[in-house]
């Protein structure tokens, strides 16, 4: 998998925690270092771990999955790309007054903005990609987009609209690289 690959993917898993970002950086009167770097950590660290958890249960059934193995990582890319599609278009609640950079908020938010990168490293683990840089580099946008979220929806009125934009292109691109693989211009 080449970096401009790595990093499409990156960014694709990144637009959840974006959008996020965004809407509570809007409920935010005023975005923090403590408000960023928790968020970021969180998102960036939870990010990371998820395609590891995936690529690792992808490697445990490999063998078993192997002549199958582009049709179930097409799959899996495209329903991860359509849901993030699906909820471009529909309406999330409208801000609540509570932090969600702090505790249980923080954690079970992180836990669902990053599900999604566990299909996709159970992907990479099917088509034989290595985990270690694809990883760190998810880990590592995912963070920078978080930060960037927070600024930007504690600036922006209607964050929520920019946010839809943001899921319908990861969708996209998720969809388009699942396409690649099962057509077997992934392969390296």
């Amino acid at each position: 998998m080449s970096l401009p690959e790595i990093l499409a993917v990156a960014v694709a898993l990144a637009m959840d925690a974006f959008a996020v970002s965004c809407a509570t950086g809007c409920c935010l009167a005023r975005v923090g270092l403590g408000h960023a770097l928790r968020m970021a950590v969180v998102f960036g660290g939870l990010q990371s771990l998820m395609p590891l958890v995936g690529w690792g249960a992808g490697q445990a059934v490999h063998g078993f999955v192997q002549s199958v193995a582009p049709w179930l990582a097409f799959g899996l890319l495209a329903w991860v790309g359509g849901k993030m599609i699906w909820e471009a278009f529909h309406a999330k609640d409208e801000c609540e007054r509570a932090d969600n950079t702090r505790g249980l908020r923080l954690m079970v938010l992180g836990v669902a903005v990053s599900i999604d990168a566990l299909a996709v490293g159970f992907s990479l683990s099917l088509v034989q990609v290595s985990i270690w840089f694809p990883v760190l580099v998810i880990g590592l946008v995912t963070a920078g987009f978080t930060v960037l979220g927070l600024h930007l929806g504690c600036r922006m009125a209607r964050a929520s609209r920019l946010g839809m934009y943001a899921e319908l292109l990861g969708g996209l691109v998720l969809i388009g690289i699942g396409i690649k693989v099962l057509t077997g211009l992934g392969a390296a």
